[in-house]
C-alpha cells in the first residue's frame, strides 16, 4: 500500500513538474514575440509562412471531406428527429462548439505536431541548435517562435473552415442528393449562432494550437542523443496534446455554458 502511494506521489510530482515546464515554456516563446531584433526576421517571415501552408493549405484536401461527410451526416441525422429538436441549434451546438475544433485539433496533431516532434528531434541529434546558437542567433525565436505563430494561424483557418464547409456544404450536400426536407435550415442556423458560440469556438482554436505547438516542440527538445528517441517523442507528443486539447476543450465548455 505504501508502495503504491508513493509510486503515485512520485508520478503527481513528475506531471506537475511537466506542465511547469510546458509553462515555462511557452512563456519563453511568447516573451521572444514582443522582441524584434534585426537579425533573422527575413527566415521567421519564411518560416511562418512555411508552416502556415503545410499546416493549412495542404491539410485542406483532407479537411474539406471530412466536414462534408460529418456536417452531411449530422443533417441528416437530426432532420429526422426535427419534431423532438430544433435542427438549427443542434448543428451549430455540435459542430461549431465541439466538433469543430476537436475535429481540426486532430487533423494538425496528426500532421503537424508529428512533423514537428519529428524535426526538433532530428536538429536536436545533429546538433543544430548549437549552430544556431554559434552563430549568434537564438533557437526559440528562431525555431518555436514561427511555428507557433504559423500553427496557431493555421488551426484557426481550418476551424473556421470546417465550420463553414461542414454546416453549408453539408447542407447543400443533403439537398441536392437525398429528398430529406429541410425547410428554412439556414434560417435556424442563423437564429441558433450567437456571438459566444463563435468566440469560445475561437478561443479553442487559439488554445490547441499552441498547446499541440508548444507539446510538440518541448517533445521535440526532450530527444537527447540517439535517433530511436524520436518515434517515442513523436508518439508522446501526440498522445499528449489530444489529452490537453480534450481538458482544454472541457475547461472551455464549463465556464461558458454552464
Amino acid at each position: 500500500m505504501i508502495h503504491i502511494i508513493g509510486k503515485t506521489g512520485r508520478r503527481s510530482i513528475r506531471s506537475i513538474q511537466h506542465l511547469l515546464e510546458l509553462f515555462a515554456l511557452t512563456y519563453r516563446i511568447m516573451r521572444c514575440g514582443f522582441h524584434r531584433p534585426p537579425e533573422g526576421r527575413v527566415l521567421v517571415r519564411r518560416i511562418v509562412a512555411e508552416q502556415i501552408y503545410f499546416t493549412a493549405i495542404q491539410a485542406l484536401p483532407l479537411i474539406i471531406p471530412i466536414a462534408l461527410v460529418i456536417g452531411s451526416a449530422q443533417i441528416i441525422q437530426f432532420a429526422e428527429l426535427s419534431a423532438q429538436y430544433d435542427l438549427g441549434k443542434t448543428v451549430v451546438l455540435l459542430t461549431v462548439r465541439e466538433l469543430g475544433p476537436v475535429v481540426t485539433a486532430m487533423i494538425v496533431i496528426l500532421r503537424s505536431a508529428t512533423a514537428v516532434t519529428i524535426e526538433m528531434g532530428y536538429m536536436k541529434v545533429f546538433h543544430e541548435m548549437e549552430a544556431f546558437q554559434m552563430a549568434g542567433l537564438d533557437p526559440i525565436r528562431m525555431i518555436c517562435l514561427p511555428r507557433l505563430f504559423g500553427i496557431t494561424t493555421a488551426m484557426i483557418s481550418l476551424f473556421i473552415v470546417f465550420d463553414l464547409v461542414s454546416i453549408f456544404g453539408g447542407y447543400a450536400l443533403v439537398w441536392g442528393v437525398t429528398y430529406i426536407p429541410l425547410g428554412n435550415f439556414i434560417v435556424q442556423i442563423g437564429k441558433a449562432i450567437s456571438g459566444s458560440d463563435i468566440i469560445v469556438g475561437l478561443l479553442k482554436a487559439i488554445f490547441f494550437g499552441a498547446t499541440i505547438t508548444v507539446t510538440s516542440l518541448y517533445r521535440g527538445f526532450d530527444v537527447q542523443k540517439q535517433i530511436t528517441e524520436i518515434p517515442m517523442a513523436t508518439s508522446r507528443a501526440a498522445v499528449e496534446s489530444f489529452l490537453y486539447c480534450l481538458l482544454i476543450n472541457i475547461f472551455l465548455s464549463i465556464i461558458f455554458y454552464l
